[in-house]
């Protein structure tokens, strides 16, 4: 592990079993959990020991966050682009097409919001093929749910810990401080100041059965340190006693709702009704590969050459699957060299994406069809492998060939046309199994990690 953790202590066996025998029960003092079943909870998956990240390249992806919020924020206002954008895919999505028409309806009645809450992780890879020096490329920015901020505020005293019984205290002191739990938390309490009413409440939307939900209790907390009461309920309960008074609050259960809190619903079958959907339009993928067009982020800051390039410089190759002779051709460019490319659908919440030969099985069956307008293609991203362990319940204990994943937390809130927060928030690492090409943690291939800066 380059600058990390030496070979002599990632391969010695006694060290490892002590070690792994003291992060488990660290895990469970410092609230690292989820839920094994209704009734039963485990430590949240994480690594042994924390993953060497350039520092250069670690402090780009904070430094671009808040230039990805206001990207996000400006999309969202520009229904006539959302419109170009999306044009394709909404023939073929159904679900997509189904939160547009919401869009759509919304903006013939007017917007009543004058207050909006953004809550995004932007997920990157360290790009590092040929021998070439860690570049950071995008994988995606959540806009909706993005998850794993509760608990990855508390996973640096784990790794603190493990470093120092290991006898690597130089190691435990470059593990950063981390709490994106208090930023989000942050950005929700100064939409509800703005609300105006103390009586109103943070309503989390949950799903039935949350695996995750101490990740959720962490940002809960930070809002009841504030004096904030929140509630939680599902889509169903929100169908079932919700209502809009006459300037179009949100009631539920007789309770008014100055912010909604989105842990849920970033697949089709968990919509019923939405409440906020320009943000999801403009997390897309597709609107991520129109992003990467010549001229497009110019639309969004103008005049602002150094902010364009930051963000262009982050971006992978991106590639239409349009009909017509570019879409053509990326199907050519993907059928030749499959393991050079991903192909993803719009969708969210991880093992969803496709792979290797897959994308010729996918491929061959729909080039013909406007059905492979639901899709983009993207580049394939190189990270170098580290070895590590990784450990989950009643797992065996094991060195793997690793490859990480960066999340960088952002909260905005804008007034009308003033932008009164705008901030990076935390950041969040997920390691897997080099064996995995796809899945987070939730879908039970990734683990939680740290960053250990070199």
């Amino acid at each position: 592990m380059a600058q990390g953790i030496p070979d002599e202590v990632l391969m010695n066996t006694a060290l490892i079993k002590d070690l792994a025998d003291v992060a488990k029960d660290a895990a469970l003092l410092q609230g690292v959990l989820m839920r094994a079943q209704e009734t039963l909870v485990s430590y949240a998956p994480f690594t042994l020991f924390p993953t060497p990240v350039p520092k250069a390249v670690f402090l780009q992806a904070l430094a671009v966050q808040t230039h990805y919020n206001t990207l996000v924020d400006r999309i969202s206002q520009d229904s006539e682009f959302l419109q170009e954008a999306l044009a394709s895919t909404i023939e073929v999505d159904d679900f997509t097409a189904r939160l547009f028409r919401i869009h759509q309806q919304i903006l013939k009645e007017g917007r009543s919001q004058s207050i909006v809450l953004g809550l995004n992780r932007s997920d990157f890879m360290l790009d590092q093929k040929d021998g070439q020096a860690a570049s950071l490329k995008q994988i995606e920015i959540n806009t909706i749910a993005a998850s794993f901020g509760g608990l990855s505020s508390q996973t640096p005293d784990l790794h603190r810990l493990v470093l120092k019984v290991a006898g690597r205290l130089e190691e435990s002191r470059r593990i950063l401080n981390n709490n994106p739990a208090a930023g989000l938390a942050g950005g929700i309490a100064k939409a509800w100041e703005l609300y105006g009413s103390e009586r109103a409440v943070i309503m989390f939307l949950v799903e039935e059965n949350q695996r995750n939900i101490f990740d959720h209790r962490y940002v809960e907390n930070e809002l009841w340190k504030r004096n904030i009461r929140t509630i939680r309920r599902r889509f169903e309960d929100v169908s079932k006693t919700g209502t809009l008074d006459d300037n179009k609050n949100l009631f539920v259960d007789g309770q008014e709702v100055a912010v909604v809190y989105f842990r849920n619903g970033y697949m089709p079958q968990n919509y019923i009704f939405v409440f906020s959907e320009f943000t999801h339009l403009a997390g897309t993928k597709k609107v991520q590969q129109v992003l990467a067009r010549p001229g497009v982020l110019e639309r969004f800051f103008p005049g602002q050459p150094q902010v364009v390039e930051q963000i262009r410089a982050t971006f992978a190759g991106l590639y239409t699957l349009d009909m017509g002779p570019e879409g053509d051709t990326t199907v050519e460019m993907a059928l030749a060299e499959p393991d050079k490319f991903v192909l993803k659908p719009q969708r969210e919440g991880g093992g969803n994406n496709i792979y290797g030969s897959e994308i010729c099985q996918v491929l061959e069956g729909m080039k013909d069809s406007t059905e492979r307008m639901a899709y983009i293609l993207m580049d394939k991203i190189h990270p170098r492998p580290v070895q590590n362990y990784l450990l989950r319940q009643d797992a065996p204990l094991k060195v793997s060939n690793c490859l990480s994943e960066l999340g960088v937390f952002g909260a905005y809130v804008r007034q009308g046309k003033e932008m009164v927060m705008n901030e990076c928030v935390g950041h969040l690492l997920r390691t897997k199994s080099s064996e995995h090409s796809d899945g987070g943690v939730a879908a039970g291939v990734a683990v939680l990690d740290n960053p250990l800066l070199i």
